[in-house]
């Protein structure tokens, strides 16, 4: 029996899971540490904005606010702090810990002023979660780690990023099926379009406009290669371009988090987000549209866009290559970790297997999409736990290739073209295809979860456990 209870007890101090596995709503699971004094207010403090900060990265990182919520509740849980309420919305986190009936309450609050895709960041905010717990880390000592992990550069040169991101729009392309030319076109276009926006981030130029100027670079060279070949014996689509280039501004928007607290209980920070990405998405398509008027004025008129091209089975290869591809580089792009570049790769191959065999079969984007996505949160997060990688990075790497770049195109085409209803109803399938990506990774995660839900007991019976081992 004692030999059951240790090897209990290192499993639960010494997992090697993710954090997102290992806390369970309602109750935390700590190594015994000595209670914290009710009336000793700057131990209190001290905790609190610990904890507040963790969530702060992590939330700032696109983390829903539910899973954020559960992460600040664990580390101040493990110091001793369980009788808190935490509110997380959109930009701000709120911890409030009560003393009892005669003590005043203590709370502190975060804001996030700004969000950055560092996947790595992430990362070792879970790995230090996850030495907190199993190393009794002292409140003071995860302080100054968390300062080093946010001031620290970013794990890769910004020259390796940007061409990760034109990789990722290679890798987009192969998805949709376009030529070696148009490939090779969307990887300058959209690694000019990330040159432009680090500038105009530079100068404070605020997020909208610079989606605006990404939206109207996207066009340009699509339309003027277009030009340039139209009389020769080449086929370049300039809708695979310029939908290349919208996926690649699409990626960087928390769809996944805003589907996710729609989801799972938290309306506010859901509503926010969809707003958020709403107007992100509604200043590429002013880009785009202005940027084709623009065009016009040299005498070149984009091809109409009438048909959806069916899939067929040929096609397949290129969609499981391709999906890698993105899949990958978006991961690098976003400056994850070299163990979760794999794991990326396998969920973009997987996403786009699945979705292709699905649009052979149903013919249906939202179902074929809805199927992958499931898949990649499950099968993805599975790997990234495997990989100590958290589940975010994954599955949002993993659906990237599937985002709706071609309906967004259609639909804008088909409104400026005075043809409302066929470009109305490409919007709503593109805003379809969005909900389903993200509800079906959440989906996944959630079934991942489950499959791999560790066996940890309440509070107060690891206790009783640790006292039973201590007597003689």
């Amino acid at each position: 029996m004692r030999e059951y209870i240790r090897r209990g007890l290192n499993a639960v101090l010494g997992s090697a899971q993710a954090t997102a596995d290992t806390i369970e709503p309602g109750s935390i699971v700590v190594a015994p540490r000595k209670p914290i004094d009710l009336h000793d207010e700057a131990a209190i403090t001290e905790v609190l904005d610990l904890a507040a900060r963790i969530g702060a990265v992590v939330l700032d990182a696109g983390t829903g606010a539910v899973d954020t919520r559960d992460q600040v509740e664990f580390v101040a849980g493990i110091y001793g702090l369980d009788d808190i309420d935490v509110d997380v919305t959109f930009n701000t986190v709120l911890v409030c810990a009560r003393r009892g009936s005669t003590l005043p309450p203590i709370t502190i609050s975060r804001t996030v002023h700004y969000r950055s895709l560092d996947f790595t960041r992430l990362a070792e905010i879970d790995r230090l979660v996850r030495r907190i717990r199993r190393l009794a880390i002292t409140p003071a000592s995860a302080h100054r780690i968390v300062d080093v992990i946010v001031a620290a550069p970013h794990p890769y040169a910004r020259w390796i990023s940007t061409m990760a991101w034109g990789l990722m729009a290679y890798g987009i392309a192969t998805f949709l099926g376009a030529s070696w030319l148009v490939a090779i076109t969307a990887f300058l276009t959209s690694a000019a379009i990330v040159v432009v926006n680090r500038q105009l981030n530079r100068i404070g130029t605020p997020i909208f406009f610079q989606q605006f100027a990404g939206g109207f670079i996207a066009v340009l060279p699509a339309a003027f290669l277009f030009r340039l070949v139209q009389n020769t014996d080449l086929t370049v689509p300039p809708s695979q371009i310029i939908a290349t280039g919208i996926i690649v501004l699409l990626s960087g928007l928390s769809l996944v988090g805003a589907v996710q607290d729609a989801i799972t209980g938290a309306p506010i920070t859901g509503t926010a987000r969809f707003t958020e990405v709403l107007v992100m998405t509604g200043g590429i398509l002013v880009g785009v549209a202005l940027a084709v008027r623009f065009v016009g004025l040299f005498d070149i008129e984009l091809p109409e866009l009438t048909t959806v091209i069916p899939f067929g089975a040929s096609e397949l290869p290129a969609r499981i290559i391709g999906g890698a591809i993105a899949s990958g580089a978006f991961a690098m792009a976003s400056y994850a970790e070299r163990r979760a570049l794999p794991a990326a790769l396998v969920a973009g191959a997987l996403g786009g297997g699945i979705q292709g065999l699905m649009m052979v079969y149903t013919h249906s984007p939202l179902i074929s999409c809805a199927v992958a996505a499931v898949l990649v949160g499950l099968i993805g997060g599975l790997a990234a736990r495997r990989a100590l990688t958290p589940p975010l990075v994954v599955a949002v790497a993993g659906i990237t290739p599937m985002l709706p770049g071609l309906a967004i195109y259609r639909g804008m085409y088909g409104l400026l073209n005075d043809d409302p209803s066929a470009g109305g109803a490409e919007m709503a399938t593109a805003f379809g295809i969005g909900c389903s990506l993200a509800a079906g990774v959440t989906l996944g995660e959630f079934i991942a979860r489950r499959l791999r839900r560790p066996n940890i007991p309440a509070l107060p019976q690891a206790l009783r456990q640790v006292r039973y081992l201590r007597r003689p």
